[in-house]
């Protein structure tokens, strides 16, 4: 399907999961096999609207899944470098702390946001696909950018986000806490997504002092003998961590003038694996 990428990226928008969204692409695929494709006028239209309505029911689920989960929960992330377009004219709302924002919302608000602001979608036919009105759709969407721009902040250029993280790194590795802490935003968070695994976090650590003291009381066990890779996830740069050959963590972060706000380890193997498949060219 020529709009694939598009429709990727409409449903890993939706639901932060490069798994379930390749899931709702291969359900999208065997409708459309399915359709009397006569009777449809516009098929770009029809795949949209039918991975949208998909991606709104996965979403609901998912949230009572996500109860159970052990720990942070993370999206499931991403190489943009691998995928550019993944579906997107525009880069908005696939950044990892974006993603994480977005699970705020509900699913509704969610698709009208992401149809909206990601793919600049009219309003009518974001109506049509929601099946409400078109006053409505726009009174979601300002809803939506409301409740998200009340805590989002401006990011740096990818220049800036990467000497944030090489900063980190070396700090890190050194063990230097109040350089650290330097780096830190104020109100700078920890979140470490491993599903339960041995040796990750089980909730988020906040604060710069708090912060700092954590990734130096971990470090003498995580980076002896890692090899670490530069990558693309999600937009921005980042580190995938290694040992023996095997995967083992995936760095972000959130970067902005005042310095790191958000560090997102992924640690959870499965999402690691949905990782290294994302940087092969989707066909």
């Amino acid at each position: 399907m020529e709009v694939r990428p598009r429709l990727f990226g409409i449903a890993y928008r939706m639901l932060g999961s490069v798994a379930e969204a390749e899931d709702i692409l291969q359900e999208v695929w065997l409708r459309w096999q399915k359709t009397d494709r006569s009777a449809v006028i516009d098929p770009s239209a029809f795949l949209a609207r039918t991975t949208t309505r998909l991606a709104i029911n996965v979403a609901q689920s998912a949230r009572v899944r996500r109860e159970t989960y052990v720990g942070p929960w993370l999206p499931e992330p991403i190489d943009t470098s691998a995928d550019p377009a993944v579906g997107a004219e525009r880069g908005e709302a696939v950044e990892l702390a974006v993603l994480l924002l977005l699970e705020k919302l509900n699913p509704t608000e969610r698709a009208a946001y992401v149809l909206r602001e990601a793919f600049d979608y009219p309003y009518g036919e974001i109506a049509d696909i929601l099946q409400v009105s078109a006053v409505n759709t726009r009174q979601i969407v300002s809803r939506a950018r409301k409740r998200l721009s009340a805590e989002r902040r401006e990011p740096v250029d990818s220049a800036e986000h990467r000497r944030l993280l090489e900063v980190f790194l070396a700090a890190a590795r050194a063990g230097d806490v109040a350089a650290l802490e330097e780096l830190f935003a104020a109100d700078v968070v920890s979140y470490t997504d491993g599903n339960g695994m041995r040796g990750a976090a089980k909730f988020p650590v906040v604060g710069h002092t708090r912060v700092a003291k954590f990734i130096v009381a971990f470090g003498p066990r995580f980076w002896p003998g890692a090899h670490l890779e530069w990558v693309e996830a999600n937009g921005n740069p980042g580190i995938l961590v290694s040992r023996d050959g095997t995967d083992v963590a995936l760095l972000s972060i959130e970067a902005l003038s005042e310095g790191i706000r958000t560090l997102m380890w992924v640690l959870n193997p499965a999402k690691l694996e949905a990782f290294a498949r994302s940087r092969s060219p989707r066909e």
